[in-house]
């Protein structure tokens, strides 16, 4: 993505907003559009600011963050929703999948973290921390059916692409995937946006859920195996 990332934040706690915008203005390409104190408010501040990236807290009084993910994604779909949660919030976890987020930031994560994962969400990648994502997708999957049959959306993906899939449901990224399959970091891409397209998804968080609910990628699977 080229240009300026308009971000907008979500929290009931005006002090957090206030940290927020402090390490995100500091930073030249990115520019707060807009804030609201819980997820309800978040759908008019979206309209009214029209950013690329949203931080959603989980926890608000009102409309908490996963409804508030949903109502904005509802209106406005080429927005991307990053969720922020803690270590014990699971099952909001599990929750902000299947609402559609594009990725879940830790609220103790240092400031560069989270310029990186605004930038890194803005460029239509996912948010994939090992600390927290692949744990709870793994439970996700576990608990949900298989609510798509494998060859629905499988069968049109090559066996490279099968390959970065399978990769990208472990939660490695661009260039640990080059390394683990010996390509390079540019053709990767290529794939990745392959597997997106073909499965119909927007980032490779939902490609992870994707994967997972396809039973393409097994809880406890060791990357690179079948």
């Amino acid at each position: 993505m080229t240009g300026t990332i308009r971000v907008a934040l979500v929290d009931d706690e005006a002090m957090v907003r206030v940290g927020l915008r402090m390490v995100l203005s500091a930073e030249p390409d990115l520019e707060v559009v807009g804030e609201a104190a819980d997820g309800g408010a978040a759908v008019a501040m979206v309209a009214e600011t029209s950013p690329d990236v949203v931080l959603m807290d989980v926890r608000m009084p009102g409309v908490d963050g996963i409804e508030g993910a949903r109502r904005v994604l509802a209106a406005a779909p080429e927005v991307k929703v990053v969720v922020l949660t803690t270590f014990d919030e699971d099952e909001y976890v599990e929750a902000a999948l299947r609402a559609g987020v594009s990725g879940f930031l830790l609220k103790v994560a240092p400031p560069e973290r989270l310029v990186d994962a605004v930038r890194m969400v803005a460029s239509g990648g996912g948010l994939l921390d090992p600390s927290v994502t692949v744990r709870v997708i793994e439970s996700f999957a576990t608990a949900a059916p298989a609510r798509v049959p494998r060859s629905a959306r499988l069968d049109s993906l090559t066996e490279r692409e099968r390959d970065v899939l399978r990769l990208i449901g472990r939660g490695l990224s661009n260039a640990e995937i080059a390394a683990e399959l010996y390509l390079g970091e540019t053709t990767v891409k290529t794939h990745v946006s392959n597997v997106l397209a073909k499965l119909g998804v927007r980032d490779r968080v939902q490609a992870v859920v994707a994967a997972y609910e396809s039973g393409h990628v097994r809880p406890g699977e060791a990357p690179g195996t079948a």
